[in-house]
């Protein structure tokens, strides 16, 4: 692992059904350099100067993760892994690994 990158990654979603993974401060800055203008505000400001201020080693890059995921928050994009989707925990039987 590298000084850059997040101890753990911050899953956002993307659209209905996409959830993208961002592992470090440059996952974060292109996320955050994509975001729409007129969807930005105070919340992203902070984040992103956090990201800024990482990348020049003036704060730990742990405050950056944590910006960001505040602003994956606040704009209800922050997707939480933490409770896994039924076909990942499904017990596996015969062949497949999948039951009909």
């Amino acid at each position: 692992m590298n000084d850059r990158t997040f101890d753990r990654p911050v899953f956002v979603k993307r659209g209905e059904f996409m959830v993208e993974e961002i592992e470090c401060l440059a996952d974060a800055f292109e996320f955050l350099q994509e975001w729409p203008k007129n969807r930005r505000g105070p919340i992203f400001d902070t984040a992103f100067r956090a990201c800024q201020r990482a990348y020049d080693g003036q704060v730990p890059i742990s405050v950056a993760r944590e910006a960001f995921a505040g602003f994956a928050r606040s704009a209800k994009i922050l997707e939480d892994v933490s409770a896994a989707m039924p076909w990942m925990t499904a017990p596996k039987t015969g062949r497949g690994g999948v039951t009909a």
